[in-house]
């Protein structure tokens, strides 16, 4: 019994655009946007963020904002689960 399982040409274009399109997408540079040429920038407008200033700011990439801050929301009761055997609780 033969397969007849063989990508032909045409599959392999699709896969050889797919795994090139991925690659691709992931190029760039990080940083931010760059300025038009027309825009006025003045002398020494960058920020200097220092690093206690940094951890002041809410982000993705800061997991200590907010730790020190009390929950939201008092403790509820807890209610009877039902893997609560299991888990040893």
């Amino acid at each position: 019994m033969i397969s007849k399982n063989r990508l032909t040409p045409s599959g392999w274009a699709i896969i050889v655009l797919g795994v090139s399109a991925l690659a691709l997408g992931g190029c760039g540079r990080k940083g931010p946007l760059d300025l038009p040429p027309t825009a006025n920038v003045a002398p020494g407008a960058a920020p200097s963020d220092t690093e206690s200033e940094r951890a002041a700011q809410p982000s993705v990439f800061n997991p200590t904002y907010g730790s020190e801050a009390e929950p939201a929301a008092p403790r509820g009761n807890k209610r009877p689960f039902l893997l609560d055997p299991l888990l040893g609780n």
